[in-house]
């Protein structure tokens, strides 16, 4: 399974909000600098985030995003959620009406245990985590 850029650009959006959590409101212009994410592709993603209630937002001059909650309380695994949508690894996992095996087919529990066992991974990392590691390797790299 690859991931899709909704995931990638979606995790590093969320990390960019979390570093900047204590500021308040982040403009989606600010963060398509520093993440170059083009300010629409920052759009698609703001609304299935907040639609999964992971950001707010804030209108007006001082406006922005922000997370919903701490960095310490969201997850990886809820981010590409949130963004994916669909997030099995194969479409009979999560619809096994589609195939007429699915009710006798070993290699869908393949695929359905694989899954359980990638989130279950996902939601280990939180973004705060993620913000520790961004600053070690800061420090490595002055």
């Amino acid at each position: 399974m690859k991931l899709s850029t909704r995931s990638r650009y979606g995790t590093r959006m969320m990390l960019d909000l979390a570093l900047h959590y204590e500021n308040g409101p982040v403009q989606a212009g600010d963060i398509s600098k520093r993440e170059g994410i083009s300010v629409k592709y920052l759009e698609q993603l703001i609304i299935s985030l907040k639609k999964a209630k992971l950001i707010t937002s804030v209108r007006g001059p001082k406006g922005g995003h922000r997370l919903a909650r701490p960095p310490k309380q969201i997850t990886i695994g809820q981010i590409v959620r949130a963004v994916e949508g669909h997030t099995e690894l194969a479409d009979c996992v999560e619809k096994p009406e589609i195939c007429e095996k699915s009710s006798a087919c070993v290699t869908r529990e393949v695929w359905e245990s694989a899954t359980k066992a990638m989130y279950k991974e996902l939601d280990k990392i939180t973004l705060e985590q993620m913000m520790k590691k961004k600053s070690k390797k800061k420090e490595k790299n002055h």
